[in-house]
């Protein structure tokens, strides 16, 4: 986003919404310090302004599902960066695919059973074109996750 978050109240008004978008401007409001009116107002202006663009759902994970997740790296040949990107939108276990500068490409998040299906679903990834090399790590636990 191009236009920068105008103060900390702004930010952390973001992060309340971001936490439970379906909270009461008034319980933001106590939490904050704020008049309700003024939630209310500044979540009208966020809108406004697009940088809240949607309110959504987030499903919660199936207690008994068990997986496991892994954050792949991938090393493309030049300029092959898309095509790679879609092929891999052809892998359902791609959870996200994000174009990052460094010494990789691509940085993926991959969901699947068991730890021999991200073995095989990396094997995959190698064997598209392109690919030069994968750098890959189990994620152990999530801290907290904002989307």
């Amino acid at each position: 986003m191009e236009k920068p978050i105008r103060d900390e109240l702004d930010r952390q008004l973001i992060a309340q919404l971001q936490f439970n978008a379906r909270a009461k401007t008034s319980d933001i409001a106590k939490k904050l310090g704020i008049a309700r009116t003024t939630v209310h107002e500044r979540i009208a202006r966020l809108e406004r302004l697009g940088y809240i663009k949607a309110y959504t759902v987030q499903l919660a994970e199936d207690p008994g599902r068990q997986h496991v997740e892994a954050l792949v790296m991938i090393e493309v040949h030049q300029q092959q960066g898309k095509q790679i990107a879609d092929k891999l939108k052809d892998f359902p276990e791609v959870k996200l695919c994000l174009a990052i500068n460094g010494e990789y490409d691509l940085h993926l998040s991959v969901e699947a059973p068991q730890l021999e299906d991200i073995d095989e679903i990396i094997d995959e990834i190698a064997l598209i074109p392109g690919v030069r090399r994968t750098q890959t790590s189990l994620v152990l636990g999530r801290k907290f996750d904002r989307r």
